[in-house]
């Protein structure tokens, strides 16, 4: 995130481009560095890339004016035309906030059930590691590679705010999590 800052600093860009999980942590740098570079300069045009809606992004972006500013989901950056229309309102001062990303906004701002992030494929994946399997059990219960499932462990980690810490296992914190969705959806 700092390096961000150093180089917006340094070269001064009319519009910055941002990915939500930047390093070190790779769970909301991105956000803290948008906020933060708009800060600094107001003037500057933000757009930021995510692969889900932020919560976080809405609240402490939005609340300094939309002027200049974009949230994009990651998947329309392959939509070239939508992309370079969105990063040039942007650049001339106007908003650009992707529909879907404000639906997954407001449906989790109504419901805070973490789960609904998860595609199905990683919901059995987490209720089988919530049975205490490990990868190479998950692999072949569900007839998929071992890296399948790194895959889809590292992705619902991602989905559920799970950033790499010393001080929380991941893998526990989402069985966790897990669990304590069933209890409430019961």
């Amino acid at each position: 995130m700092s390096e961000a800052l150093v180089a917006i600093d340094v070269h001064k860009p009319d519009v910055a481009i941002l990915d939500v999980r930047m390093p070190p942590t790779h769970t909301d740098e991105g956000i803290v560095a948008a906020v933060e570079a708009r800060r600094r300069r107001p003037d500057l045009a933000v757009l930021v890339l995510s692969a889900y809606g932020e919560q976080s992004f809405a609240s402490e972006s939005l609340g300094g004016g939309v002027n200049g500013l974009g949230y994009l989901l990651k998947e329309r950056i392959g939509r070239v035309e939508e992309f370079l229309d969105a990063l040039r309102r942007v650049a001339g001062g106007g908003t650009a906030i992707d529909p879907e990303g404000v639906a997954q906004l407001f449906t989790r701002s109504r419901q805070d059930t973490r789960l609904k992030r998860l595609s199905p494929r990683e919901r059995d994946v987490l209720a089988l590691m919530a049975e205490g399997l490990g990868n190479s059990a998950i692999a072949e219960k569900l007839v998929v590679t071992d890296g399948a499932v790194h895959k889809h462990i590292r992705s619902i980690f991602a989905k559920l705010d799970l950033s790499p810490t010393d001080q929380v296992d991941r893998r526990v914190a989402a069985v966790l999590r897990y669990l304590e969705d069933l209890r409430r959806l019961a």
